[in-house]
C-alpha cells in the first residue's frame, strides 16, 4: 500500500517512518510513504504557502496553488483518495482504518477501489476551500481537538491504517481480537499480564494462570468494558 503525505514540514516525518515496524514494512515493500514538501510548488518566491484570508480574522491560511500542485502531481503517483487531515472532518475509527487499507473509499465521482491513500497537512488556519472543492475526496479528523499542523493527525492515520495490511504485523491474529474489534464486539480490551506473577503485592489474576482456556476466555469476556 502506498501513502503519499503532502506538508510544508517533510523533516517531521523522517524519525518514525524509519522506526521500528513502519521501517520493516518499508524495507519489504509491504508498504510505500512518499513525503512531498508543498513549499516546492510554490510559484511564489522563496516557497511561500500562505496569505492573509479574505474577510479578514487572525492568522493565515495555506494558498490553493502550491497545494493544487503537489496534489495533482501526487495523484499521477497514487490512484487513491485524497484525504485532507482537518478537525472539520469524519472521525477515524478502528472500521474506518480498516476500511482505508482494504481501499474501500472511492475516488471522488467514481467507484474505483483505492490502493493507496494521499494524505494533506494543513497549517495555519487551514486550506483554501477551492482546493477541499476541486481535489479533496474526504476530511478525517483523529479527534474534537484542534492541532497546530495536520502532521501528527496523519502519522496517526498511516499508523492505525498499516496496521491493517497484509503483512505488516507478523500475526494477523494480533489485529483480530484487540479493542475496537469486532471479535470483541466494538468494546475495549482485556486487561494483559505477563512475567513475573507477582509485582509490588500485585499479583497476576489466578485464572490466567491456572491454564484453564474455558474460564480465561470467560475472564476475558467479562473484563470488556
Amino acid at each position: 500500500m502506498r501513502f503519499d503525505i503532502l506538508t510544508i514540514f517533510p523533516g517531521m516525518f523522517d524519525s518514525y517512518c524509519n522506526e521500528s515496524m513502519v521501517k520493516r514494512a518499508k524495507a519489504k515493500g509491504i508498504i510505500e510513504i512518499a513525503i512531498h514538501d508543498i513549499r516546492k510548488f510554490s510559484a511564489e518566491r522563496h516557497g511561500k504557502v500562505d496569505a492573509i484570508p479574505y474577510g479578514g480574522g487572525p492568522g493565515m491560511v495555506m494558498t490553493p496553488q502550491p497545494l493544487y500542485d503537489a496534489i495533482m502531481h501526487a495523484k499521477t503517483l497514487n490512484k487513491g483518495p485524497v484525504i485532507y487531515m482537518s478537525p472539520r472532518g469524519k472521525l477515524l475509527t478502528h472500521k474506518k482504518a480498516q476500511k482505508l487499507a482494504k481501499g474501500g473509499v472511492s475516488r471522488k465521482g467514481k467507484n474505483k477501489q483505492a490502493p493507496g491513500l494521499i494524505l494533506v497537512c494543513g497549517r495555519y488556519e487551514g486550506i483554501d476551500q477551492r482546493v477541499i472543492d476541486l481535489c479533496i475526496d474526504e476530511e478525517l479528523s483523529i479527534g474534537k481537538y484542534v492541532l497546530t499542523g495536520g502532521e501528527l493527525a496523519a502519522l496517526v492515520v498511516l499508523d492505525a491504517v498499516s496496521r491493517f495490511v497484509p503483512e505488516f504485523i507478523g500475526k494477523h491474529e494480533s489485529t483480530v481480537e484487540e479493542s475496537y474489534s469486532e471479535a470483541l464486539g466494538g468494546k475495549k480490551e482485556y486487561p494483559h499480564y505477563t512475567r513475573p506473577p507477582v509485582f509490588m503485592d500485585l499479583e497476576v489474576p489466578e485464572v490466567l494462570q491456572s491454564g484453564h482456556h474455558a474460564k480465561i476466555k470467560e475472564w476475558r469476556k467479562k473484563k470488556l468494558t
